[in-house]
């Protein structure tokens, strides 16, 4: 098991509602070429507008809990869900859904199908700290300021002594977690023969473990 390091030391601060366009935008081309969510949205030159859409209504939702974090002018975003906590209110996913058909028609039931595969693999045993989504900007990729703000959370979660999970949606980046303590807890397929999820769960103090 590759054993926790310290990436560089990062400046993060919890976001703000005016933080909002930015931190969108960071996280729709972060996740443009992504290969779960670049297949979900298969429409390249809509894409870009589907990503800011689904993900504007989650980084409301960590807002409202105060758990998205950033870097300055949101080069990197961490969207954190508490325990116990839905990723979703009702009225979001009702208000995503009906957003999903009106972009893009039939197409939706992929999307719609994404979310749901998510949620029955999501553990359910333990209460945990949910990383929903972690981006840099492709303006500032490789200098470890995702990593950097991912291990500044860590730090805060530790000192609550809760574990944490996550989903790895690129292969790239599980190894970049296993550095910090995660372990591979699981995986699933979406449908339509579609790509792999990786999930992997964090025990306090960087101590990576199954659920």
């Amino acid at each position: 098991m590759a054993q926790p390091y310290r990436p560089a030391p990062v400046d993060a601060r919890l976001a703000t509602a005016a933080d909002l366009p930015a931190a969108v935008e960071t996280l729709a081309r972060a996740f443009y070429s992504d290969p779960v969510w670049g297949w979900v949205f298969s429409d390249p030159e809509r894409r870009l507008d589907h990503l800011r859409v689904l993900w504007r209504e989650l980084a409301e939702s960590a807002l409202s809990y105060e758990s998205a974090w950033v870097l300055d002018e949101c080069t990197a975003v961490a969207l954190w869900i508490p325990p116990g906590k839905p990723e979703l209110s009702p009225q979001a996913e009702q208000r995503v859904e009906a957003l999903m058909r009106e972009m893009l028609g039939t197409g939706a039931a992929r999307v719609l199908e994404t979310f749901e595969r998510f949620d029955a693999a999501h553990p359910q045993e333990r209460p945990h700290h949910y990383l929903s989504l972690l981006a840099t900007s492709p303006d500032h990729s490789g200098r470890g300021l995702g990593m950097g703000l991912l291990a500044k959370c860590l730090t805060r979660i530790d000192a609550e002594g809760a574990p944490a999970f996550l989903e790895s949606s690129n292969p790239v980046n599980t190894p970049r977690y296993e550095r910090l303590g995660f372990a591979v807890c699981g995986q699933f397929e979406l449908s339509e023969n579609g790509p792999n999820v990786t999930q992997m769960w964090r025990e306090p103090g960087g101590s990576a473990a199954n659920s």
